[in-house]
This record gives structure tokens, C-alpha cells and sequence, in this order.
């Protein structure tokens, strides 16, 4: 994240832009009344409480603010995460696993506009995108994959079971019926706090 923050400061520094960078916990953002918009992409779902994230941005937004976010949403990499499923419950890998809890949380169109509702939010809109990636070769998923996707299973591997995990994930992909696609599913969000 620190280094996230850096990136962002280095690049307004070159555009010589008045921005301001704050660090902080998405479920508790601490602004009051602030903002005119608060904008996400390919974040909520690394958030598990969404309740706290929808009451958060609320208060954070000034009366009439709009809230936009896009996140993987209910179904997400639905197939991979089936196939590392059945690879973390088999050995070696079973022993690795046992307090696994998943880092994500993939929410439907539905229960989102639920909580962005109870959030004190309205004239929402929300719905699921389908938005597949075809990575064409073994080689190419075995690479994204790594890098992206299941990066937070090889971490909890030794060094000498992450390429073998990452084959066998593989190796399954290549079996599906679209080899070596992964089903990205996305959660559009569009929301306003109420005009005072």
C-alpha cells in the first residue's frame, strides 16, 4: 500500500496536481460529508464487510454525492476457484489449508442493493457484468494466475509446492470448456445519498 501511495504522489507531482493522498480502512473511511463522489474499481471485493463499506462511503459523501464502484461480483472465477478447491483439499496440499478463509467476497447485484439501501443510500442500480478473459495457453495462465489470482494460496505453500499447485490448477483449466478462460464476472454499483 505504501507503495501504492508513492506511485500516486510521484505521478501528480509530475502533473503538478493539488491532490491530496489519505490512507486509510475502506469500512471506516474518515471523511464526514466530503465529497461530491467516492469512485472505486477492483476493490470491494478484497473488503469482507460490505455493510461498513456502503455505511461508510455514505457518511463520507455530501448530501445528493454519487457513488460508483465496480468490483468481481457473485459468480467471479467461479470455475478456477472450483479446481483450486479440489487441489486444496487433496495432498499434498490438504495440511496447508486447514484455516483457510477465502480473501474475497464475490456479492450478487441483489444483496448489494440490499445493503447499499440499509446503508441510507438511493436510487440505486446495481447488476452483474459478465466479462470472460481467455488467456489462450497454459503458459499464459499459469503466469496471470500466479500473479493475480491465486497468489493468496501460494503464500500459504513452502516454496517447493507453489509451481506444482500452480501446474495442477493448470492442468485442470485445460479440461474445462473453455480452456484456460477465466470467468470474470463484475458487480456494478450506482448509488446517491439522499438531498438534505
Amino acid at each position: 500500500r505504501g507503495g501504492i501511495l508513492a506511485v500516486a504522489r510521484t505521478n501528480a507531482a509530475v502533473f503538478e496536481a493539488p491532490i491530496g493522498y489519505v490512507q486509510g480502512d475502506g469500512a471506516a473511511l474518515p471523511f464526514a460529508n466530503a465529497f461530491d463522489a467516492v469512485f472505486s474499481a477492483a476493490t470491494l471485493h478484497w473488503i469482507h464487510d460490505h455493510p461498513a463499506v456502503f455505511r461508510s462511503v455514505t457518511v463520507a459523501l455530501v448530501p445528493n454525492g454519487r457513488f460508483v464502484a465496480q468490483c468481481g461480483g457473485k459468480g467471479n472465477l467461479q470455475h478456477m476457484l472450483e479446481h483450486a478447491d479440489a487441489l486444496m483439499a487433496s495432498a499434498p496440499y490438504r495440511a496447508h489449508f486447514a484455516a483457510w478463509r477465502d480473501p474475497w467476497t464475490f456479492a450478487g447485484a441483489e444483496i448489494t442493493a440490499a445493503r447499499l439501501k440499509a446503508a441510507g443510500l438511493n436510487r440505486i442500480e446495481t447488476w452483474l457484468e459478465e466479462a470472460p478473459v481467455d488467456l489462450e495457453t497454459a503458459e499464459k495462465y499459469a503466469e496471470f494466475v500466479s500473479c493475480v489470482c491465486i497468489r493468496h494460496h501460494l503464500d500459504r505453500l513452502p516454496p517447493d509446492l507453489r509451481g506444482r499447485f500452480t501446474s495442477d490448477l493448470t492442468a485442470r483449466a485445460a479440461s474445462d470448456d473453455h480452456p484456460f478462460t477465466l470467468d470474470y464476472w463484475r458487480l456494478n454499483i450506482d448509488a446517491r445519498k439522499p438531498a438534505a
